[in-house]
Order: C-alpha cells, then structure tokens, then sequence
C-alpha cells in the first residue's frame, strides 16, 4: 500500500467541479430599471431535441419549449402568490406580481415572438349605419375550440397527450364524439401548441379554473394599444375567468366602473352592469372595443360613487373596507381623477380578472409614449379564455387570425414581417 504524505491529507484527491447547480429563477424586490431587458441578446441553454408540433391548420411548425423555460415553467410557478382584490363594486382580480419569474417571462417573450404565426387583421363595422375599416393595432393569433368540440388522436376517443404528434389530432364532437362537419365553424380550429399548452394548465393550477382557449397579443410598442372594452359575450358563459399574462415590455393596465344603466319604467337604477350581447343572434363581435382606439361605445362616465378628484399614489395595502367617496386600492396601484385603477404590468405579472368583473368593469392598455425604455421594447399579451358555444370560436378566430397574410418576427431587422 502506498504511503501517504501528511500534506495529502490536507490537498483534494481530485479538483472540484466547476459545474454550477442550475436554480430556478426567483422574483426579486429590485426595480423596474434594474429588471432584465427582455429585448437584450438571447440568452438561450439549449432547444428542445422534440420534433416542432405540426397541425394542417398551422402555417408554420411550431417548436415546443426550451428545457430552461419549460423548467421555469412548470417548478417556478406561481413566482410569488396572488393578491385577491375584491375592496370596489363587482371587483373580483388575482394579481400576480409576478406570476412567472422575471427571467423566465423574458425568455419565453422572445421564444414566442420568434416562433408563433401572428395576423394583423383588417375587418369592417358600422356605427350609426356608417361602415367603418379597423386596421387591427396589434398582432395577434389565436388557438383552441369551444366546449362542444375537443381535438383527440385521429380514430381514437381520448384526449391528446401533449407527447403526441399534434398533425395526429382531429375534432370530434364532445358528447357524441363524432367527426365535426366541416360547416360548423366559419374558420378550422387550432389546436393549442404544447409551448402554450402547458402554460395553460400551470395558470389553471393556479386559478382553480378551466381554459379551452389561448389569444396571444404582440404589441411592437407602447404606440400599439387596446381601447376601454369588456369580455362579456354571451359566448363566455356566466362570470367568466379570464387570465391574462404580460410578458416583455412595461405596460400600464387600466380599469374604471362601467356606468350604471339607465333606469327603466317600474325600475330603481339598481344592479349590476349592462351584459354584452355579442354572441347572440348570430351577432360575433364585441359590442364595447375600438381596435382603432379612437372611440369606445361605452359611456366613459362612472357612477356617483367613485367620484373624487387628483391622482393618488397607494404605496401600502388598505386594509378597511371602502366607503362612499372613496377608492381603496392595492400596492403599486393608482387611481385618478376619473376614478380609474391602474395597474404596472412588467414581464411577469399576471392579472386574472373573475367573477362580476366582466359585467361591471372596462379594462384597457392605453399607448406609451417615449424615445427608450418600455415605450418603444415589444410586449406579449398570453389571455386564457373558455368559451362555451361556437359563437365564440367563430369570434375568436375572425378577429384574431381573419383571412389576412401570415406575419413572423425578423431578427435581423426587429420587426414583424410578411411571412414569405
């Protein structure tokens, strides 16, 4: 046996490991200035080694996530846990901040600009018997199908695996579990890709609800914006839960009281909001947004008791409950002389709106101007939605996808472009 020397004992047989343990992301208190910039370099570990999901109704393949986002994903959600805002009229919200870890969101921003087909879509309505052309002032696209249909393997009456080659996926009929004929939908379903689907069920985990339906918004910059509107339609269901994920650029979140409705013979004025009938008689539009964002049909005014006057920072959460006059608000949330709440949304952050929300609030995300910072950087909106009746496809894929051009994102010249 060979001796050993005393100094040995003291020296490592092998030299460490250099490798460093890989660690989830986790939130953090810093600001938003010291926050990554989700438009800096790709940072990316590595790709998935699974084959792109394929489908006919995609026009591209569409990759399944990075091991890295996936991991985020699925082990470091939610980030930190929501805050339930329940304090004004009809106010039901989650607020996630953040719901996804800082580093994770701004990977996941990219991976989606990058690899998911957008649309810009062009439609027309009429306004007092006058047609008018919306120019759609985003990027959007869309996936998922209402409760009366289901996508299964092709031949086979069981629910897709996400392990299974979506082009293998055909829709059925959800009770009868027959083939759909081609006439009931006014446009081919998508079926949702496993880089959203899982996201989809970590937010349902969350939520306590149930999505069948995944809009993605790309707002190339604070120019791009969504007027005051309400997801009501009847296509929605009672009390619909929707949650909605921002991920890139900074931007503000607003909401204000609808109005309350006129009185009618034999009534006081009293209850909830007046209900969205998009959806019903054939009707698929949304009856309250302005995609040009030049005019809301719905009145701006608010009911008597959110009147007050300045802007109001609240940096503290009010415990006490709200009086007349008053507008109790959350941290890091403002009201204004309007009395409308807003709310950052950095990338990240989720907000899940629930509940009467719906039927007696408007929400929005107004431009933001500027020469650097979040005013000019790309922003994605992710809402998981549940439709219940096939008005809703129909809305949703007419509005979101339309007959329009396909759009990818160019690296080299960061823009959206027209798929060649």
């Amino acid at each position: 046996m060979a001796k050993r020397t005393l100094e040995s004992f003291f020296k490592p047989i092998s030299p460490p490991s250099t490798e460093k343990r890989i660690k989830l992301d986790q939130p953090t208190g810093e600001s938003q200035s010291q926050q990554p910039n989700p438009e800096s370099a790709d940072t990316r570990i590595d790709e998935s080694n699974v084959e792109p999901s394929t489908h006919p109704t995609y026009p591209v393949p569409i990759p399944h996530l990075p091991s890295h986002i996936d991991v985020g994903i699925q082990h470091g959600t939610p980030a930190r846990q929501a805050r339930n805002i329940t304090n004004q009229p009809h106010l039901d919200l989650l607020y996630f901040q953040p719901y996804l870890a800082r580093q994770t969101a701004n990977e996941l921003f990219k991976f989606l600009r990058r690899e998911l087909p957008f649309y810009r879509v062009k439609y027309s309505i009429k306004r007092g018997g006058v047609e008018t052309a919306i120019n759609t002032p985003r990027f959007t696209t869309v996936f998922g199908v209402d409760n009366t249909a289901r996508f299964v393997r092709s031949n086979q009456s069981t629910e897709p695996n996400p392990s299974i080659e979506h082009n293998d996926l055909t829709l059925i009929n959800a009770e009868t579990k027959v083939p759909i004929p081609p006439t009931k939908y006014q446009y081919n379903p998508r079926p949702i890709p496993p880089c959203l689907d899982i996201l989809r069920q970590q937010v349902e985990a969350a939520t306590g609800a149930t999505y069948n339906f995944c809009l993605v918004n790309y707002y190339g910059s604070g120019e791009d914006s969504i007027s005051f509107h309400s997801d009501d339609e009847r296509f929605l269901g009672d009390q619909p839960n929707i949650a909605s994920l921002s991920l890139g650029g900074e931007r503000e979140f607003v909401m204000k009281h609808k109005p309350p409705p006129t009185p009618t013979a034999g009534s006081h004025g009293f209850g909830t909001g007046t209900r969205n009938t998009a959806g019903m008689n054939g009707d698929t539009r949304s009856k309250t947004v302005s995609d040009n964002n030049t005019t809301s049909t719905a009145p701006t005014q608010t009911s008597s008791l959110f009147q007050g006057s300045g802007t109001t920072d609240f940096q503290h959460a009010v415990a006490q409950p709200p009086s007349h006059g008053q507008l109790h608000l959350q941290a890091g949330m403002k009201s204004t002389a309007s009395q409308q709440i807003k709310m950052p949304l950095a990338s990240g952050d989720m907000v899940v709106m629930r509940g009467d929300t719906q039927a007696n609030w408007l929400h929005s995300i107004p431009k933001k101007r500027g020469r650097a910072g979040d005013a000019v950087r790309g922003r994605i909106n992710i809402t998981f939605r549940k439709a219940v009746v096939p008005a809703g496809t129909n809305n949703y894929y007419h509005y979101n996808v339309g007959s329009g051009p396909v759009y990818r994102w160019d690296e080299k010249r960061g823009v959206m472009d027209v798929m060649k």
